[in-house]
């Protein structure tokens, strides 16, 4: 498969070629998107001081102690994580990345993780980082893409619904936060290569 071979660099390289690449969000305002570099550090940290906790219920302690940055750039070829940031006027406005397992039964299915800035959402800002992931992904091989959420996140279940994911599984008071208050956990997915050549469709 492709997938085997994203490890020792594979197709992505071709993939990462385009960026960065320029996008018009649904208010006009011009959009860069790129991979997260090293020098993103501070406007990553940043970010995630504005998104409210229930939303980074997965990853809020990794933020705080600057792990999660850490890991993301470690890995220089993006050949397990890819984070795709999205700037307007110079600010870090939305993230989207795309998680890869090297083995295993679900090595076909790539996990994503999409977080926008509070004043710059019903933009089309996940729409068009999803794009950018989904050509990505195909490039490695992988033919589906999950993701898991908060269950109170219903504009993110929403947006990732009207992009192509559906609903796999809720499960009601699964997941805790901090605080040790419940949550359900949502588990979406989106079959791949359907919804890529679907996207579009009715123009």
């Amino acid at each position: 498969m492709a997938h085997d071979l994203l490890g020792q660099g594979g197709m992505i390289e071709i993939a990462l070629e385009k960026f960065p690449v320029r996008a018009v969000l649904n208010d006009g305002s011009p959009c860069s998107i790129r991979p997260m570099e090293k020098q993103d550090e501070i406007a990553f940290s940043e970010f995630h001081s504005v998104i409210p906790d229930r939303e980074q219920l997965f990853i809020k302690n990794r933020i705080k102690d600057g792990s999660l940055f850490r890991e993301w750039i470690s890995d220089s070829t993006y050949g397990e994580h890819l984070p795709l940031t999205a700037f307007v006027d110079g600010r870090l406005v939305a993230t989207g990345s795309l998680h890869q397992r090297m083995g295993g039964w679900k090595r076909h299915i790539g996990k994503v993780y999409f977080l926008t800035h509070p004043e710059h959402r019903g933009l089309g800002l996940i729409d068009v980082l999803l794009e950018e992931i989904i050509e990505v992904a195909r490039h490695c091989g992988l033919t589906k893409l999950e993701s898991e959420i908060n269950g109170e996140r219903a504009s993110a279940i929403e947006s990732m619904a009207a992009v192509g994911f559906r609903e796999l599984v809720r499960l009601p008071d699964y997941i805790c936060d901090m605080r040790g208050l419940p949550h359900d956990y949502v588990l979406m997915g989106m079959d791949l290569v359907a919804s890529f050549e679907n996207l579009g469709a009715g123009d």
